[in-house]
């Protein structure tokens, strides 16, 4: 493999509509998709084993139109509509193999720091923090809140002679970092974005944003900036990246910083990512670095105002508030990240044949000491240019409070049964592009 390969044609498309200008005609739309799907298996959850049939076992399956007008002078006018479908269903969303359940560190009342000698009032904060989790855990999944058609791109954007302006809902500079230097490309389970799925650690795509992205000789660069649109608070919701890298002959590096405010216009979820990748022998040799840290986790701060009817109802209207806003400020406190990943990978094809092999490591510096790990390898064996079969064997090795469990590419894991169960990750499918 003689070239570092970038996440994929959509997700550079802002990118690398450059090479629309290469039709044969001056306008053109175009129909495109991916449809994936095959039987997973995992270990580890409170069910037991589970195997099912799942849409995006390497990528998530997807349908899409994208076009350009050229527009003369080096101008292009461009677009991209992309929806997600689940093969499985038919539907545009999907759920965890665990439903709602959320990790015992963020679930259970007395590992929260919410006790008393009081039992009336213990017994109250396990049912309030049963409640709020049992909202949030309803959230877990991809798609699952809004169900929007077209939740994966939508976007309309301008190429000029200085590069590419871009608008609606996209990739985040950030993100594309992270898949570029991913050796699976943040394919399968073994991707190690998989490993910091609950809660979200990356910001895959954002709406209401705004790009500007350039690529001339061996570097490319994306900034973003991403409008919260809550009113009465302009700087809530928003979102700022940024990302460059420089391909070279046989070698590429590159590094990238995601930052979002919450709801409440508070510093948020923020990513700073550094990756290199080197042809050796055969193959490619890819490494990632992030860290990831949040002190004000988004979508908590309305937990109180949600559970005080009932706790006014089981507690009075002086205690019951009270208590709901301890829950409230609990959940935030065990949803912070203060993290470091790593992955380490290498990826070598040979005819027909694809194999890669993947360590992934998560060093988590919050109180809760969730650390974890992730390694297999993945196997595709392409029948055409548009059509391969994969298989892909994950271990994930949840230490301390960590119990996460391996999802796809176009789906998440969830949780394992307990603290500390590790879970295995079995793949087969088929994939066909369009």
């Amino acid at each position: 493999m003689k070239k570092m390969t970038l996440v994929s044609a959509a997700a550079l498309a802002c990118i690398a509509t450059t090479a629309m200008a290469q039709e044969s005609t001056p306008t053109s739309v175009t129909l495109y998709g991916i449809a994936d799907a095959g039987i997973n298996h995992v270990t580890g959850l409170k069910q037991g084993s589970v195997t099912h049939l799942a849409s995006g076992i390497m990528e998530g399956s997807r349908w899409g139109l994208k076009g350009n007008e050229e527009l003369g002078g080096g101008y292009k006018a461009i677009f991209v509509l992309e929806s997600r479908v689940e093969l499985d269903t038919g539907a545009s969303y999907n759920t965890t193999a665990s439903g709602t359940q959320l990790p015992d560190r963020v679930s259970f009342a007395n590992q929260m720091g919410l006790t008393s000698a009081n039992p009336q009032i213990q017994a109250l904060y396990q049912g309030l923090v049963a409640g709020a989790g049992a909202a949030i855990g309803s959230t877990l999944g991809v798609n699952v809140v809004d169900k929007n058609l077209f939740d994966r791109q939508l976007y309309v954007g301008l190429v000029t002679p200085v590069g590419a302006i871009t608008a609606g809902r996209q990739y985040t500079p950030g993100y594309l970092a992270v898949g570029a230097f991913d050796s699976m490309h943040t394919e399968s389970s073994l991707a190690v974005g998989q490993l910091v799925a609950v809660p979200v650690s990356f910001n895959i795509r954002t709406s209401n944003s705004v790009q500007y992205a350039i690529k001339t000789g061996g570097l490319t660069a994306t900034a973003m900036y991403a409008l919260g649109e809550v009113a009465g608070n302009n700087s809530a919701g928003r979102l700022l990246g940024a990302m460059a890298m420089y391909k070279g002959d046989g070698y590429g590096f590159g590094a990238g910083y995601n930052t979002q405010k919450n709801e409440l216009g508070q510093k948020s979820l923020t990513n700073a990512i550094l990756g290199a990748s080197v042809d050796i022998g055969p193959g490619v040799l890819s490494a990632v670095a992030a860290n990831i840290k949040d002190d004000n986790p988004a979508g908590l701060s309305g937990i109180a105002a949600r559970l005080t009817p009932g706790a006014i109802q089981n507690a009075g209207p002086v205690l019951g508030p009270v208590l709901a806003l301890q829950v409230q400020n609990a959940f935030i406190t065990n949803f912070k990240q203060n993290s470091n990943v790593f992955h380490i990978g290498y990826r070598m094809t040979m005819g027909p044949n694809t194999v890669t092999v993947a360590y992934n490591t998560m060093n988590d510096k919050t109180a809760a000491n969730a650390d974890r790990a992730s390694y297999g390898v993945a196997y595709t064996y392409a029948l055409s240019k548009r059509t391969d079969l994969n298989a892909v064997l994950t271990h994930f090795n949840n230490k301390n409070t960590s119990q996460l469990a391996p999802g796809g590419n176009g789906f998440l894991g969830g949780v394992t049964r307990a603290a500390g169960v590790d879970s295995n990750n079995v793949a087969f499918g088929i994939r066909h592009r369009f």
